[in-house]
């Protein structure tokens, strides 16, 4: 079982930045690939950013150069530093762990969301 905790979330106006955290319990992440998703209401839940276990990134092409995703296995914690932020990035963002089984896949885990508003 992985427990994840998303902080960081909160009011900024266009153009800002905030760092959204994720800590995880229960499991270390040195071998779980991990990643932030954001949702609208109403909406599917769309993946913003991804992180494997070695290092590898990858982004939506929507937030590519303006959002950095980064982790610290040390503390356990997955990051994303969000710049130049638009009224279109408003939503709950959610972090996933991909939690490796022993059959093979994986199995998803989920925070609660944080939410994140833009203004104009």
């Amino acid at each position: 079982q992985v427990q994840l905790v998303e902080s960081g979330g909160g009011l900024v106006q266009t153009g800002g930045s905030l760092r959204l955290s994720c800590a995880a319990s229960g499991s270390r992440l040195g071998n779980i690939a991990m990643g932030w998703y954001r949702q609208d209401p109403g909406k599917q839940r769309d993946l913003v950013a991804a992180i494997t276990s070695g290092g590898s990134t990858n982004y939506a092409d929507s937030v590519k150069g303006r959002f950095t995703i980064s982790r610290d296995n040390a503390k356990n914690t997955v990051y994303l530093q969000m710049n130049n932020l638009k009224p279109e990035d408003t939503a709950v963002y959610y972090c996933n762990a991909k939690v490796p089984l022993w059959a093979g896949g994986h199995e998803d885990y989920w925070g609660q969301g944080t939410p994140v508003t833009v203004s104009s």
